[in-house]
C-alpha cells in the first residue's frame, strides 16, 4: 500500500533532528534529505514537517535552556527558523533540490481559503521541484492559535494536500505493547490508546499520544501513517519499499477516501459549537446518510454562526458528526425540537428545512470524544 504512495507527508521531530548536544544534526540532516531526494526521483511528492526553530534559536543564541515566557519563545524561534533552514538548504543543495519554507498557525486550516491556499503553495512548489518545509509560525503563535505540537499539524497538512501517507519519525521503534514490543499494524486507534505514555521528550513538544492522535486523523481520512524511528538506516526507503518497519496505521474499511471538502469539514476546522441529538437523529445521521433536521435536536452550546462547522453529539456524549449549520446559535435554541413549518412564524422569515444538510454533514462516529 505505501509503495503505490504518490503524495507523502513526513515529520521529523526536535529529538530526531537535534543530538545530544542540542543541536541540529547536520549529518542525520543530510543523510535524510538524501533518502527523500531518492523517493522525489521515484516520483512521489514530498513535503516535510520539521519542528525544530526554538531549539535552533537556543543553540544559535547560546542559551542554557528552552526560555518559558511565550515572548521570549517566539524571539528564540525567529533567530532558529532562519538557521533551520540553512541547514535545510545545506542538506538538499547537494541533490540540486531547492527547498521552500512555509510557516502556519491553527487558524490557517480553520479559514477554508487560507485552507486550499496551503495546498495550492505546496502544489506549485512541487512543480518548481522544491521541496515544501512546513513548521508552526511560532513567532506569532499564541495558546488559541497553535496546534501545540508538530503531530497534529502534520496531520492537517495530509488533509489539505489529500497526501496518501503520513510518516511520523520518532525517537522509539513504534507503538510498543505492554511487553515493549513493537506493534506491527493498527487499524483501530482507540484500542490502543492506553498504550501511549503521556510524557514527552525535554526537547519535543508532543509524544505517543500527540502521534496516535495524527495517525488517528489521517486513517479517518482513509489514508495511511506510520510511526517509525527517525534514525534507523534508511528507514524512510525501507518504509516505502514495503518493509516492516515501525507500527502501520490502515485505515478500517469504513474509512472511506474523503475528499478536501470533507476533510476540511469533518477532520480540520474546529467546531464552534457543539449540538445534542435524540436516537432517532443519530441514526438517521450514522445509519441511514439522512440531513439533520431541527426535531432532532435538544441542546445546544457555544455561540456560532451560519456556516460554522458544529460538532454533533449523540444522549450518550459520543461524537456522531461534524456538519455547517444553516443557523446561527440563537436562532437553532428558537427552533430546536421544532417541525420546519413551525420555523417561519419562530423566525419571522422563511427558512431553511434541514440545520445541517446532507451535503454539508460529515459523519465521524467517535463515541465519547471530546
Amino acid at each position: 500500500m505505501l509503495s503505490s504512495a504518490k503524495r507523502i507527508v513526513i515529520k521529523i521531530g526536535t529529538q530526531v533532528l537535534t543530538g545530544d548536544d542540542g543541536q541540529i544534526d547536520q549529518r542525520y540532516l543530510a543523510d535524510m534529505a538524501r533518502q527523500v531526494a531518492g523517493v522525489i526521483a521515484s516520483g512521489c511528492e514530498v513535503a516535510i514537517v520539521s519542528s525544530g526553530a526554538i531549539g535552533a534559536g537556543v543553540a544559535e543564541l547560546g542559551l542554557s535552556k528552552r526560555p518559558t515566557d511565550v515572548s521570549a519563545q517566539q524571539a528564540v524561534a525567529a533567530v532558529g527558523q532562519r538557521r533551520l533552514m540553512t541547514h535545510m538548504h545545506e542538506a538538499f543543495a547537494p541533490h540540486n533540490m531547492k527547498v521552500g519554507q512555509i510557516l502556519l498557525t491553527r487558524s490557517d486550516f480553520d479559514d477554508r481559503n487560507r485552507f486550499l491556499n496551503i495546498r495550492n503553495c505546496v502544489t506549485h512548489l512541487h512543480k518548481m521541484g522544491c521541496v515544501p518545509i512546513i513548521n508552526e509560525n511560532d513567532t506569532v503563535a499564541v495558546e488559541e492559535l497553535r496546534f501545540g505540537d508538530n503531530d497534529q499539524l502534520s496531520a492537517m497538512i495530509c488533509h489539505a494536500l489529500r497526501a496518501d501517507a503520513l510518516i511520523l519519525f520518532s525517537v522509539v521503534d513504534g507503538l510498543l505493547d505492554e511487553k515493549g514490543k513493537v506493534i506491527d499494524h493498527v487499524d483501530d486507534v482507540t484500542h490502543v490508546l492506553g498504550l501511549a505514555r503521556s510524557d514527552r521528550s525535554a526537547r519535543g513538544t508532543g509524544g505517543m499520544k500527540t502521534k496516535l492522535e495524527a495517525a488517528r486523523l489521517v486513517m479517518e481520512s482513509g489514508e495511511l501513517a506510520v510511526i517509525a524511528h527517525g534514525r534507523e538506516r534508511d528507514v524512510l526507503l525501507r518504509i516505502l519499499a514495503g518493509e516492516e518497519v515501525g507500527t502501520f496505521f490502515s485505515p478500517a474499511p469504513r474509512n472511506r477516501k474523503m475528499d478536501s471538502r470533507e476533510r476540511w469539514i469533518g477532520l480540520t476546522k474546529r467546531p464552534a459549537g457543539t449540538i445534542t441529538i435524540d436516537d432517532g437523529a443519530t441514526a438517521a445521521l450514522r445509519d441511514k446518510g439522512k440531513s439533520l433536521l431541527a426535531t432532532g435536536v435538544t441542546d445546544a452550546t457555544g455561540m456560532f454562526d451560519r456556516g460554522d462547522v458544529l460538532l454533533v453529539r449523540d444522549a450518550r456524549g459520543g461524537e456522531v458528526a461534524r456538519g455547517l449549520t444553516n443557523y446561527s446559535a440563537d436562532e437553532l435554541r428558537l427552533i430546536m425540537g421544532k417541525k420546519s413549518s413551525q420555523f417561519a412564524k419562530l423566525l419571522g422569515r422563511m427558512a431553511y428545512a434541514e440545520v445541517i444538510h446532507r451535503d454539508n454533514l460529515v459523519v465521524t462516529s467517535r463515541p465519547g470524544a471530546e
